[in-house]
């Protein structure tokens, strides 16, 4: 699976629909209409998420690894 920095992420979800909702210290929150779900995304410069982070945000915006690419 290939890395990638909290801005990435917000930035690939934003494209699929998500909005940022509020932005708590380091912490971007994401909503999207229709959906109960809430992401939480660390934005720490260009510092990659950790796969296991990664993988769950992905799970609980129902994309796929595959999407990414």
């Amino acid at each position: 699976m290939k890395s990638l920095s909290g801005k990435e992420l917000a930035r690939f979800v934003e494209r699929h629909g998500w909005q940022l909702l509020q932005v708590q210290g380091s912490h971007h929150i994401y909503g999207k209409s229709g959906n109960i779900v809430r992401l939480s995304i660390p934005i720490h410069g260009n510092k990659p998420l950790k796969i296991g982070l990664l993988k769950h945000l992905l799970k609980m915006a129902a994309f796929q690894e595959s999407d990414l690419e």
